[in-house]
C-alpha cells in the first residue's frame, strides 16, 4: 500500500486578514488568493522570512508571481498557517 504524503497545513486568518477577505469581490482576486493559499498549505516553509522580524513565530511572506499576490503569514507550532494579510503586487 503506498504511503500517504504530508497532510496540508490548516489555514486560519487573523482578524485583519479576515476583513480583507470580506472586501474581495472579483473572481480574479479570489482565484489568485486561493492559488497562493494552496501552495502555502502544501509547504508552509515555502515563504521567505521577513527581514528584521524577531517575533516568534516568525512572519513569512510568499509571493506568487503568476497571480501577482503576496501573502504574509506565520506558522504555529502545530503547523497551522495564520494569514496576516494578502497584498496584490
Amino acid at each position: 500500500m503506498p504511503g500517504h504524503g504530508r497532510r496540508r497545513a490548516r489555514i486560519a486568518f487573523s482578524d485583519a486578514a479576515a476583513k480583507q477577505l470580506e472586501n474581495i469581490t472579483s473572481e480574479a482576486e479570489i482565484h489568485a488568493l486561493d492559488r497562493a493559499l494552496v501552495v502555502i498549505s502544501v509547504d508552509p516553509d515555502i515563504g521567505e522570512p521577513i527581514p528584521g522580524d524577531t517575533a516568534s513565530p516568525q512572519l513569512r511572506q510568499y509571493a506568487d508571481e503568476v497571480e501577482a499576490v503576496r501573502v504574509l503569514y506565520f506558522v504555529t507550532a502545530l503547523r497551522t498557517v495564520v494569514v496576516v494579510a494578502y497584498i496584490e503586487v
